[in-house]
């Protein structure tokens, strides 16, 4: 980078978090895209002129709003609910919505600027937003959660539309919970439209929905693994999480014919030397998404298999890393491990769940790398198949998606590798992925106007 560009991501940086502060998550997400973008702002003064950078950091819209509800031993909780509308430039709002204790303004306005670029990636017409509450599903009742889910659904209502903006479920939101959620839009706006999506297949949802993040993230991986002749055949694969994500990235994985060893829940991960087979695999699906249980059970179940408490699965030597629980999951100290243990290929499946000093671990290693905002947009892609299902009220079989899935996936690496080539001939994913979004973005920003 040179002179000029650096100064201007000092400088930029600076007011950003003295504008923002305390939100280390939202600075993170922005510092990361801005490294890559500022030379090519440098380049074209209109860009700079026209702030276009200062504006793409500003939400359109911030709502924040409080959530009563009545627990089932008839006491009012009160949680705090937000919808951060980041940019529409290229189509209505587009983002997940997150239940989970740790959510605050911070994460919301990371998660949505970082929506706003992996949406443009896919080539769908989709902006960035993203939702959510810091009340946690665990441990209640599914009348507790309906509860929640229809005075947290009472005040967004006023906000969405299936032109304005399409929640969709993330961490903490499932099925059970976007059912609840449309339920109750429905009920208030009386009308039935793909205004949510993770819905189920029997009322507007789209096959493959569930898969399709860990599924795009296998995709994905196999575009970057093509790239220096390897496969995920026979190679050994440790994933975080025991989510959705994780669940169909894990299964893709060992349909591709890698041994998948590790699954993680936020107590502490597994490690199973033998590696998932069909059998277990199903007993991770009941465990998580019928029973609720936690990923330490599965050691009960399988005695070859050891429970860690406590800790993170990126110590067990492995070919491919997949992080597919939160953000930062991955820190400097993981990052050299993993590199040490002989990986030489990270897949995010999760937002952000590399520290900076990880990622500049994995890059100056050398190894493939590929950041959430390329390799997880299967999720928010197969969301916009639905929305269009939903439009032309059709229904498409899983062949029909998983080929749109595919080739997404492979149109989004292509864009990663036309503006992340290096002169050794190989790829910048972190590069690419960023520079990519953002010229899509931009330039609509610039056709529109200063709005």
């Amino acid at each position: 980078m040179d002179n000029f560009s650096k100064k201007y991501v000092e400088t930029f940086m600076a007011g950003l978090t003295a504008a923002n502060p305390g939100e280390k998550e939202f600075a993170q997400a922005v510092g990361e895209v801005l490294q890559s973008v500022a030379p090519y702002i440098m380049d074209y003064p209109q860009l700079k002129e026209q702030k276009i950078m200062e504006r793409m950091v500003e939400p359109e819209r911030v709502i924040i709003f409080r959530v009563p509800w009545v627990d089932d031993r008839g006491q009012v909780q009160v949680n705090r609910g937000f919808r951060v509308q980041m940019n529409s430039a290229i189509g209505p709002y587009k983002g997940g919505i997150r239940f989970h204790e740790s959510v605050n303004l911070s994460i919301m306005k990371f998660l949505a600027f970082e929506q706003t670029f992996k949406n443009a990636l896919t080539t769908l017409p989709m902006g960035g937003a993203k939702g959510g509450s810091n009340f946690s599903p665990k441990g209640k009742s599914d009348a507790e959660v309906m509860r929640f889910c229809q005075s947290f659904m009472t005040e967004l209502q006023r906000h969405i539309g299936q032109d304005t903006d399409v929640p969709a479920g993330d961490i903490g939101v499932g099925g059970r919970e976007i059912g609840f959620l449309f339920g109750q839009y429905k009920r208030l706006r009386d009308e039935f439209t793909g205004t949510l999506t993770g819905k189920g297949l029997s009322w507007g949802g789209s096959l493959l929905r569930p898969e399709a993040t860990g599924f795009g993230a296998c995709y994905f991986a196999q575009e970057m693994l093509a790239t220096r002749g390897e496969g995920f055949k026979g190679r050994t694969v440790v994933i975080s999480g025991s989510g959705n994500v994780a669940q169909y990235a894990a299964k893709k994985a060992m349909q591709l014919g890698a041994k998948v060893v590790t699954l993680s829940d936020s107590n502490g991960y597994i490690y199973d030397p033998d590696g998932l087979d069909e059998e277990k695999w199903q007993y991770v699906m009941t465990l998580k998404n019928m029973l609720r249980g936690r990923i330490r059970e599965y050691a009960v179940k399988y005695p070859t298999a050891t429970y860690y408490e406590g800790q993170k699965p990126w110590g067990v030597k492995c070919d491919i890393a997949m992080p597919c629980a939160t953000q930062n999951e991955i820190d400097g100290d993981a990052a050299r491990t993993l590199v040490a243990n002989g990986c030489f290929c990270v897949t995010e499946g999760a937002n952000m769940p590399s520290t900076p000093e990880a990622v500049e671990v994995f890059q100056n290693a050398g190894i493939l790398y590929s950041p959430g905002k390329a390799s997880n947009a299967g999720g928010v892609a197969t969301s916009g198949l639905e929305m269009t299902q939903n439009s032309i009220r059709q229904h498409w079989t899983s062949e029909e998606v998983d080929a749109h899935l595919h080739r997404i996936m492979s149109d989004i690496h292509a864009s990663c590798a036309k503006y992340g080539a290096k002169p050794d001939g190989s790829i910048d994913y972190v590069k690419g992925a960023n520079l990519a979004g953002f010229i899509k973005v931009a330039w609509a920003m610039v056709d529109q106007g200063i709005v």
